[in-house]
């Protein structure tokens, strides 16, 4: 903004001289006025308040002084101060991803299967944008936390990235050779006490971290109490703490912050219950109990979970009946009316992997169960490390784009999930 020189406005006719008293309040409120038009020209940027409450969320502007009668000054000094006010509060983590690419956008909401013996095989995902990593093994190397480091070198901006792992325990365990074994969750539940869980699991979680993983897949809260390994018709079994729900609601939020404690981001699951499942949807089509009797049973330890502060939910691969026929991961009635709706749940929705045989049976490819998820409310999608991974990530970035680009998913969901997975590793875009 341009504006006239004070010299140049006063040259035309000069004013009469006033008494020194309105002399003085004349220039003052000359100051003042000069005061908003600079600000309104934007001279400087202004530092914007980092928000802490999740994306979208911004401070509260304060409001203007009170007086008891009226004042040139004090108007002027309440709307400089509201000006500013406004003007600090308007950087949030969604209006800077509003300004980012679909395609980056689409990237952040995608885990990206790797073998934990070659993590620089993610190396261009992670380049492109990728939300985070999942490892996949049996067996991780002794310098892991020093190609992970690498690794998220890669990063974007350098805002961080989510790597991930299945460590539950028993037979599901994918770096024990580096933080050490836990049992099978269902002999943690009928033996440990929840401070013992939570004490075992958080030595764990801190070698974890120290190995630059910062998220695990874990605990399951799943109520059941089958006792077997789990298998092509029973996902849970030993994997659940037990067939009792207040057992598995203890237990839960003992795992879980027994892994906060550690450093590690717990993920609970497999929402809304895999307990009494008829098959296991990595094989097949897969059905959970019936809505009816999961809210009584299965739920529960959810609920617990929630309460206790859970930053992230992975939801199943199950139809749940009378919820729809679409399986859980796909379906905006169990995610975004349920989870999120009446269940009030804040944070980050992650799908169990969309490479699941019960996906494709409901007639989905990858690409296009990522689409779907992500329309029904989930945040990050996952899928398993076979074929070719490179190829995978990009069709479902593509899909992703294309369906931003053809109004089949809205922009604004996007930059939601993205927001999420930002929020869930404490990211803050606005300095």
């Amino acid at each position: 903004m341009n504006l006239p020189s004070y010299r140049d406005r006063r040259s035309a006719t000069a004013p009469p001289r006033l008494p020194a008293r309105a002399a003085n309040a004349r220039r003052l409120s000359t100051a003042a006025v000069a005061a908003i038009l600079l600000a309104g020209c934007g001279t400087g940027t202004p530092k914007a308040a980092p928000h802490s409450s999740g994306p979208g969320a911004s401070p509260a502007s304060p409001a203007a002084p009170s007086r008891s009668r009226p004042s040139f000054t004090a108007d002027i000094t309440a709307t400089t101060a509201t000006t500013a006010s406004t003007t600090a509060t308007t950087c949030t983590n969604s209006t800077k991803l509003a300004g980012w690419s679909n395609r980056r956008l689409a990237m952040m909401t995608i885990a990206v299967p790797v073998s934990e013996t070659s993590v620089s095989d993610a190396t261009s995902e992670v380049g492109a944008g990728a939300g985070g990593v999942l490892l996949f093994g049996s067996k991780a190397p002794s310098d892991l936390g020093s190609r992970l480091t690498t690794l998220k070198s890669h990063v974007p901006g350098h805002l961080g990235l989510l790597v991930m792992t299945d460590e539950e325990g028993g037979g599901i365990q994918r770096m024990a050779n580096l933080v050490g074994s836990l049992p099978w969750p269902a002999y943690m539940g009928a033996h440990w006490t929840p401070a013992q869980i939570q004490q075992n699991v958080a030595t764990v979680a801190k070698k974890m971290a120290a190995a630059q993983v910062n998220m695990d897949l874990a605990p399951v809260v799943d109520v059941d109490g089958r006792n077997e390994a789990p298998s092509h018709t029973n996902p849970d079994g030993w994997r659940s703490f037990s067939g009792n729900t207040s057992v598995v609601s203890k237990a839960g939020v003992a795992y879980m912050n027994g892994l906060r404690a550690g450093g590690v981001i717990p993920v609970v699951k497999h929402f809304p219950g895999l307990g009494g499942s008829s098959y296991n949807s990595d094989f097949g089509p897969a059905r959970t109990l019936p809505w009816s009797t999961l809210q009584k049973v299965g739920i529960p330890p959810f609920t617990a979970a929630i309460k206790a502060g859970a930053p992230a939910i992975m939801v199943s691969n199950n139809i749940v009946p009378g919820l729809g026929t679409n399986p859980a991961s796909l379906s905006p009635t169990v995610i975004s009316s349920e989870l999120r709706g009446k269940m009030g749940f804040k944070g980050l929705v992650l799908t169990d992997s969309l490479s699941a045989k019960a996906i494709s049976a409901a007639g989905f490819s990858v690409p296009a169960a990522a689409v779907q998820a992500l329309r029904s409310g989930a945040d990050m999608v996952m899928f398993d490390l076979r074929g070719d991974v490179s190829s995978q990530t990009s069709s479902i970035a593509s899909a992703i784009t294309d369906a931003v680009a053809g109004n089949h998913l809205a922009r604004s969901r996007l930059i939601d999930a993205a927001g999420h997975v930002l929020a869930v590793r404490h990211v803050n875009l606005c300095p």
